[in-house]
């Protein structure tokens, strides 16, 4: 049953899913003044995780791996078990996003290490508080747990060797998910250089939503990435963002729409363009 849980949750189900068995929920939004923010309103009960210092391990040399590298899976091991998470628990993830920032790549984490059951909450708190969801405030504390057992990373991941050879081959296929001028290279707010990878096509993760921020459907998403894909294997696909955090909105998509998950290329935008490597604009 749970190889096909939809990694969407809809709000109106939410609570009757809690009254039904327990759930973990986190609030994993990533922005500046998240966990004060989360303090004064959250869903009760929910948790509050942190994309800088629990999702990843930032170094102080961003061309290794760039900006928000993976954790070590010891660390990350550690903080599952410190927000009570075991294979059995059933994890509801939401941000200020609709899920398009670091609630993504917490579900991606979590799938990344065999979690089964795992969702991002469509439309967040706003939606859930609109079908009745109690909201609070303070912070809440975990019954932390034993070590999550922790062997691998199990979903597809890319580096930048891997881009670099395959970036321009037409039997493959990278995709940018930034807005369209970061792509274009008429700005960049947040890395160095502005521009993309040469070959790269440009599917903004904005384009996963409808008008009302709510992801697209599953047959819509599957007629659109079936379009991008033009019949390459998943093995042969992958996605960046500039700092592979919303890359995984386009990965929840994908799975969403009943895909394979494509290869994740975490260092992204932000260690590409820190290290000698080829550019292109417009």
């Amino acid at each position: 049953m749970t190889q096909n849980l939809s990694p969407i949750l809809q709000a109106a189900d939410l609570p009757a899913l809690i009254q039904s068995e327990k759930i973990i929920l986190i609030d994993a939004t990533n922005s500046k003044n998240a966990k004060e923010n989360y303090a004064k309103r959250h869903l009760k009960g929910t948790l509050f995780v942190d994309l800088n210092t629990q999702l990843a391990d930032i170094k102080s040399d961003l061309s290794e791996g760039g900006r928000h590298p993976l954790p070590t899976l010891d660390n990350f091991s550690k903080t599952l078990a410190e927000l009570g998470i075991s294979p059995a628990s059933h994890v509801v993830i939401y941000d200020e996003t609709n899920g398009s920032n670091a609630a993504a790549r917490f579900w991606w984490m979590l799938k990344a290490v065999g979690h089964e059951k795992a969702q991002v909450l469509d439309g967040g708190l706003e939606e859930a508080e609109r079908h009745g969801f109690p909201v609070t405030e303070g912070i809440e504390t975990a019954a932390k747990t034993e070590l999550y057992p922790i062997e691998r990373w199990i979903l597809p991941i890319a580096d930048l060797a891997e881009v670099e050879a395959v970036s321009t081959n037409p039997s493959h296929l990278v995709i940018d998910v930034r807005d369209h001028d970061r792509y274009l290279g008429k700005t960049e707010p947040i890395d160095l250089v502005a521009g993309h990878i040469p070959g790269a096509v440009n599917v903004p993760y904005s384009e996963n939503l409808d008008e009302q921020g709510f992801l697209l459907s599953p047959e819509e998403l599957q007629t659109k990435y079936q379009g991008i894909f033009d019949g390459k294997d998943s093995e042969n696909i992958i996605v960046h963002c500039g700092s592979g955090v919303t890359a995984c909105h386009t990965l929840l998509a994908i799975a969403s729409a009943g895909l394979e998950i494509p290869k994740l290329y975490v260092g992204s935008w932000s260690e590409w363009s820190r290290n000698d490597m080829p550019m292109a604009t417009g």
